[in-house]
């Protein structure tokens, strides 16, 4: 990062003894300040319930950072430095009177970031008290995480409650996915390289997959988690924001509404999926016992806590359709899933073929070029292309090949930033454009809605799949009906 620091700002971070502000936010943040791009008066206030004061917490968070930053990455005078920033409240977040000390401890002149690494119930809750203590001003900035409820309805309640004391323009919705760089590089890709923006249709592009797979399981969140289930864990959120990025027509400017305007024209074109087309459309699963990492793994029904009635599924395999005319025919397949054979994340655009093939018939099923995007582990881009391959013996025999871009190894940077520390700076430059709009959660939810309710209505119990493979039979089952099949199969 080369951005000079911005403004002074006061932080504070609600929940902060949780998981999140523990392994990213704090992290994020001695990593700012290691690139010197927090001012050198900007505060952090840590608020959650647990009984501490401000040394142990300053100890226990110099601690931490030591262990999860790499070991180049980290200065022990820049994390005592950081640590020395940070100060602790412990604080019921529904005791409204507890609130009046918050506007005591702000600085008048710095920015006020309101960041709330709490359940969305509490949301509302913190915004009044945060009106009531005086906190509430014209120069704040309220930072809130997914999800945003857990259906239409129950979104529309989050956002109301925070739209009682702020406006639109100071809420930022996080979605981590769009913090990180190469999902960034998605709109540089498409919009300033007309070797791509010009074939970016119908008329050139076949099909396009979107795949999310983890190999972990439920790693204790398992009461959390089965409220949920993978369909709103990851697909109303972070798969459906990638669609969007790769769906989307070009913005008229680079400005955070004219994006999110776009996306939102995506998300409105997606086609209903009615019970009738259930089958055929959407498969769902729940992994069973099996083998992850070389090691042995118990069943979704077998994790610590666990209901062994639940149907919730661990497993998503979608077919969606765009009804626009820049996607008319275009299906995107989407995948993701928990205890699969590895955490991975990508994106494969297949272009269309050549319309007359001259090459070996035996060689017919190379001939279509893939743009692969990685967003995990390795970031980067690689475009297949087809060559002669070389040899007097060979002939016209084809080899297919990447043209490669990895991040880590082109660009002459120390390291890729971490998404939350590309958010928290957008936050503290006051950017929405990687932030979700109320209207874009609406949308979402609006579509998944109606695939839950479906499988509420149907009865199906979620298909099994073994812990360590790539799902259900059903998911390869629906790409093979059309002739295509996943890429990882090929």
């Amino acid at each position: 990062m080369v951005d000079q620091p911005v403004c002074a700002c006061d932080l504070m971070l609600f929940g902060a003894s949780g998981d999140l502000a523990q392994r990213k936010l704090f992290p994020a943040l001695y990593q700012l300040d290691r690139a010197g791009l927090l001012a050198s008066d900007s505060r952090v206030l840590a608020i959650a319930r647990r009984d501490t004061d401000t040394a142990a917490l300053r100890k226990a968070l110099l601690a931490r950072l030591e262990e999860q930053i790499p070991e180049p990455e980290f200065d022990a005078t820049v994390a005592q430095g950081f640590v020395s920033r940070v100060e602790y409240l412990e604080l019921d977040f529904t005791d409204t009177d507890g609130f009046l000390v918050l506007n005591d401890w702000r600085h008048p002149g710095n920015q006020l970031i309101v960041y709330m690494a709490t359940p969305p119930s509490m949301y509302g809750v913190i915004a009044r008290n945060l009106r009531a203590g005086g906190c509430c001003t014209e120069r704040t900035r309220v930072v809130v995480e997914k999800p945003i409820g857990h259906d239409l309805e129950s979104s529309k309640v989050i956002n109301d409650e925070l739209a009682e004391v702020y406006r639109e323009s100071q809420l930022f919705r996080i979605d981590h996915y769009l913090g990180k760089e190469t999902v960034q590089n998605l709109i540089a890709l498409r919009f300033a390289n007309n070797l791509f923006a010009s074939q970016w249709d119908q008329n050139h592009i076949s099909h396009v997959e979107i795949t999310v797979a983890e190999s972990m399981g439920i790693e204790g969140r398992w009461g959390y988690f089965d409220q949920a289930g993978q369909i709103r864990d990851m697909i109303q959120n972070h798969l459906l924001q990638l669609l969007c990025l790769i769906a989307m027509d070009p913005p008229s400017d680079l400005s955070a509404d004219s994006i999110r305007d776009e996306k939102v024209k995506v998300l409105k074109a997606l086609k209903r999926i009615t019970p009738d087309m259930m089958a055929e459309y959407v498969v769902r699963g729940q992994y069973t016992s099996g083998t992850s990492e070389g090691k042995p793994v118990p069943g979704y029904l077998d994790e610590e806590g666990a209901n062994k009635a639940s149907e919730t599924e661990t497993f998503v395999a979608l077919k969606a359709e765009i009804d626009n005319w820049r996607w008319s025919g275009v299906p995107f397949y989407i995948r993701t899933g928990k205890r699969l054979p590895e955490k991975m994340s990508q994106i494969i655009i297949h272009f269309k073929p050549a319309p007359h093939y001259i090459f070996d018939p035996d060689q017919k099923h190379l001939a279509n070029n893939k743009l692969i995007i990685r967003l995990q582990p390795d970031e980067g881009m690689a475009l297949k292309i087809l060559t002669k391959d070389q040899g007097l013996d060979k002939g016209m025999r084809l080899r297919q090949g990447p043209l490669e871009l990895t991040f880590s190894e082109t660009f002459d940077t120390d390291r890729i930033p971490d998404a939350y520390e590309r958010l928290l700076w957008e936050i503290m430059r006051g950017n929405q454009y990687l932030f979700v709009r109320r209207d874009e959660v609406e949308h979402a939810w609006r579509w998944v809605d109606q695939i839950i309710r479906n499988w509420h209505d149907s009865g199906e119990p979620p298909k099994r799949y073994a812990a360590g493979t790539w799902g259900p039979v059903a998911s390869i089952a629906m790409i093979t009906r059309d002739g295509r099949s996943w890429y990882e199969d090929v």
